[in-house]
This record gives C-alpha cells, sequence and structure tokens, in this order.
C-alpha cells in the first residue's frame, strides 16, 4: 500500500484488522465478521505484506499488537472517523438532514431522570429520519480520547479535568449514596450511631478511574478492598453482601425498592458528580451535531 494511494481492498482489510483489534484476537472476531478463523488469516497476512509491516503476534501466548500495529490500528480509527465525517457533511449538504452521529457514553446512564440525551435525539431523528445514530459505552477517558480523534462527535463523561483542545457544556448533577446489599450486616442495622461508627471499618469497592477531588476524599474514608471498571461491577459486589460502596441514587433504586439494597447514613455519606457533553472546536460545521447540540440546549433543566 503506497503513501497516498489506499484503495478500496486497502479499507476492506482495515476493517477485519480493527475489528481483530477490538475482538481481542482471530477467533473471537469470527462472529462480528462473519467469516472463517483461516480467512481472518489470510486478510490479515494480505494486510500485512501490502503495509509491509507485522501487524500482530499470535500463537500459544494470545493476540496482541507489535509497536508498528499499535499504530497502524490508531491510524485506521483516525481514517474511519475522518471517512465517517466526510459521509455525514456530504449527506448533510443536501436538501434531507443524513448522515452518522456518533456518541461515547460512561456505563449505566440509561437510568437517570434526566433524559436530555435522549430527548435531543428523539428531537434529531423528527427533522432527520435518516440519521444512524451509533452509541458506544466505554470508560470516561476512551469516550474523551474517542471524541479527540475523531471517532465520537461527542461524548458524555463526568467531570473529573479538562482535556486541552476540548470544548465541555454542562449536562447534569448526580447524586451517589453509599449502599450495601441485604446480605451485610449493616442491613438491618437499624442504630444510625452503630451504623456510622462501623463504616470506615467495613470492606468496601470503588470505582477504578480517574475522579474528581470530593470523590476521592471520600473514598479514602473507606477500608477498600475491592475495585470494579464500572458501576455494574461494583453492584454485583455490593450485591454480594461483602461489600459496602458509593453508587449513583438513580442506579442503586431498583435495588432498594426490591428490597435488595439500603442506603448507609446518607446525610453523612453522599456527594455529586456533574457530567458534561464534550466535542472537538472544529466540529463547527458538523450540521448534525449542531443540530444535536441545539436540541440539547433547548432542553431547560427544568424540563429535562
Amino acid at each position: 500500500m503506497a503513501i497516498g494511494q489506499v484503495s478500496d481492498i486497502d479499507i476492506r482489510l482495515l476493517r477485519v484488522f480493527k475489528s481483530v483489534v477490538e475482538c481481542g484476537g482471530f477467533t473471537a472476531a469470527e462472529i462480528e465478521l462473519n467469516i472463517t478463523r483461516a480467512a481472518i488469516s489470510l486478510r490479515m497476512a494480505d494486510l500485512e505484506q501490502r503495509l509491509g509491516v507485522c501487524l500482530c503476534k499470535r500463537g500459544r501466548s494470545g493476540f496482541a499488537l507489535t509497536s508498528a500495529g499499535q499504530e497502524v490500528y490508531d491510524a485506521t480509527l483516525q481514517l474511519f472517523a475522518a471517512l465517517g465525517n466526510f459521509r455525514t457533511r456530504v449527506n448533510a449538504a443536501s436538501s434531507d438532514l443524513r448522515g452518522e452521529l456518533n456518541i461515547g457514553i460512561t456505563d449505566n446512564l440509561v437510568t437517570s431522570p434526566n433524559m436530555r440525551m435522549t430527548r435531543a435525539l428523539k428531537t434529531l431523528r423528527s427533522i432527520g429520519p435518516e440519521i444512524r445514530v451509533n452509541v458506544r459505552m466505554t470508560t470516561p477517558s476512551e469516550v474523551e480520547r474517542g471524541v479527540f480523534d475523531g471517532r465520537f462527535h461527542l461524548g458524555a463523561v463526568p467531570e473529573s479535568h479538562r482535556v486541552p483542545g476540548l470544548d465541555y457544556r454542562p449536562l447534569y448533577g448526580e447524586e451517589s449514596l453509599l449502599y450495601c446489599g441485604r446480605e451485610h450486616p449493616l442491613f438491618a442495622e437499624e442504630d444510625e450511631q452503630t451504623v456510622l461508627q462501623r463504616i470506615p471499618e467495613l470492606d468496601a469497592v470503588v470505582l477504578a478511574m480517574p475522579q474528581q477531588g470530593q470523590v476521592i476524599h471520600r473514598n479514602q474514608q473507606l477500608k477498600v478492598m475491592a475495585s470494579s471498571s464500572d458501576r455494574e461491577g461494583m453492584a454485583f459486589l455490593i450485591l454480594s453482601g461483602d461489600y459496602i460502596g458509593y453508587l449513583p441514587s438513580h442506579y442503586a433504586q431498583r435495588w432498594v425498592d426490591s428490597g435488595r439494597m439500603r442506603t448507609l447514613c446518607p446525610e453523612h455519606y453522599r456527594y455529586a458528580t456533574q457530567y458534561q457533553v464534550i466535542t472537538r472546536p472544529d466540529e463547527d460545521a458538523n450540521v448534525l451535531l449542531q443540530h444535536y447540540l441545539h436540541a440539547l440546549d433547548a432542553l431547560a433543566p427544568d424540563t429535562a
């Protein structure tokens, strides 16, 4: 593949490569690509020959990208993001609003009573029924990277720090409380002072990702003995009855209502998180994104 000469076959091979990387290997990619492992291996070998580099190591030790493979993967993400943006802008130039809107979000926002993002999507689709919306749920840092390199047109993340080169706008605030499961020794404890005294001695689970200062401070008040990459994992451990931990109140409410969780000293153990919508400043020409952001802004907090 000569520089500056990317053909249709190159695009197809890069799509196979991207799927293999994101699935974690050839075997796992069979289902997503709907082709055999042998066919995937042939396409990967063809791509490596066209590029003149070894993209990955595969064998008994498992699948792993080479340093060159990582560079090609990063470039592939940027290429497909650019192709998507090109298609979106060309389609938006027609009389009908169409194209793709790629959104990255963090986990468990769906249970939030604040539905601004959902309602804004409904508004967008009402004026452009042919618009294709792609939503990917991942970590806040990955959402930020995805918006920065163009894979996502916008993202929703909790405010922890600001990445230079991205625009931030407030979305909504979220309250988190401390919970234990029904099998936990504190679940049936009615004396508030006893609960308050015992909390620092009990095993706790925390979210394993960068946090705001107030969240770090709250976690430091607990005896941390477990961590989770997402809130679902935290809920899983809390429901086991062995751990206490913070969860957004809207997310935990289902288990509280069913009698499987209870809050612990909510007057003392609570914190608020501000969520932000992030975009790139150079996306001003993206008509779909601008329509969506206008719809989002039009939803006042008291009607969201």
